[in-house]
Order: C-alpha cells, then structure tokens, then sequence
C-alpha cells in the first residue's frame, strides 16, 4: 500500500489540534512545555514516534527552577504507520496524550494500560 504523506503544514495542523482538544484541566499543564515537530527521532531511538524531556510533574519541589519541558514528535515514524488522514489525526493524537502523560509522571507501562 502506498504511504500517504503529510505537508509539514498538515501535520502541525494535526499536532494543534490535538493540543485544542485537550480537557482545560490539562492545558495549565503545558504553560512550560514546549512541542516541536522533527522528521526523524535519533538513530538510537528509531521506533519512537514521540519523546518527552523534562522533570515530570511528579518529581518536581515547589523551589524548582526548570527549563521548560519538551515534546518532540517524529513525523517520519508517524507516516510509515499511517495510510490515511484519518490515521495521522488518530496516531498525532495518541502520541501527544501519551508524552503528556510522561510529563504527568506516568510511566509506559501504565501508559500503555490506558
């Protein structure tokens, strides 16, 4: 089958979207994170699709002084898995809530439960 291809616009679009629809309760959550869209995860982490790079909320003290946080998501990964419009919003989607759920303290595998 062949693989359908994301404009870069197209996927930011995807990636926003998916940040619009999160619950209120969880977009203060974010006020410190920064998402950023790569095409390709590091050679030594080829089968990731996103990674999330901080101090989770969890292991945090109220005298933290912290860069901000980020989420890198990996559009090449996202496309070899996805054949459809309808896939990327779903995968963007799911991969945005799982690196949330990182910076949330979570670990794979309840993230993986959920």
């Amino acid at each position: 089958m062949p693989r359908y291809r994301l404009s870069r616009s197209e996927f930011e679009g995807f990636v926003n979207n998916a940040l619009i629809d999160l619950p209120d309760e969880f977009q203060t959550y974010l006020d410190n994170v920064v998402i950023v869209i790569e095409d390709e995860p590091p050679k030594d982490m080829t089968d990731v699709m996103g990674v999330y790079e901080g101090v989770p909320l969890t292991d945090r003290s109220i005298d933290d002084t912290l860069l901000p946080d980020t989420i890198a998501l990996y559009k090449g990964p996202i496309e070899r898995v996805c054949s459809t419009p309808s896939d990327f919003e779903k995968e963007i989607r799911k991969t945005v809530l799982h690196e949330i759920g990182h910076l949330l303290g979570l670990e794979e595998e309840q993230l993986d439960h959920l």
